[in-house]
């Protein structure tokens, strides 16, 4: 499983939080991250993202510099939440036909379920930050910890 944090927004308009678009900055940082993992990712993952102007905006560049078709990202209005109680729930409610996913969305629940099933504590993923969990077992629903097996920040690069 990929979490990806959407990209640095733009505060400048006076908008609904879910219309918000990207900044310049958070472009290309997206670009850089998405260019580093491109050797990483597992190609038949199933890609959902927020419904959020800014989460699907990050998905469609990820998506782009792998050279995947942006259509394949899924929405799932659910993904909309800064609470890790909702995430897990949607993480949990997966079919287990599914083997990796790809999951656009926002802190703090991204951080907090980073945490709370990750062997590694992360202080805060920030604006497109990437982690990678690996899971040992084949149940999302029966999801306990796993292991990062990446983490790739802007400011690292």
């Amino acid at each position: 499983m990929t979490l990806i944090r959407h990209a640095k927004s733009n505060w400048e308009f006076n908008m609904k939080d879910v219309a918000r678009g990207l900044t310049e900055k958070g472009i290309k940082n997206s670009i850089k991250c998405a260019n580093l993992a491109l050797n990483e990712i597992n190609f038949d993952s199933i890609i959902y993202s927020s419904p959020a102007k800014r989460a699907i905006d990050t998905a469609e560049i990820f998506l782009k510099t792998w050279n995947l078709d942006i259509k394949s990202i899924k929405i799932i209005t659910e993904l909309y939440t800064f609470d890790v109680n909702d995430y897990e729930q949607i993480v949990k409610s997966f079919p287990n036909s599914i083997n990796s996913l790809i999951l656009f969305g926002h802190n703090s629940a991204i951080t907090d379920f980073v945490n709370k099933f990750g062997d590694i504590f992360i202080e805060n993923v920030p604006t497109s930050g990437l982690v990678s969990i690996t899971f040992d077992t084949d149940n999302w629903n029966s999801l306990i910890k796993g292991k990062i097996n990446r983490v790739l920040f802007p400011r690292d690069i």
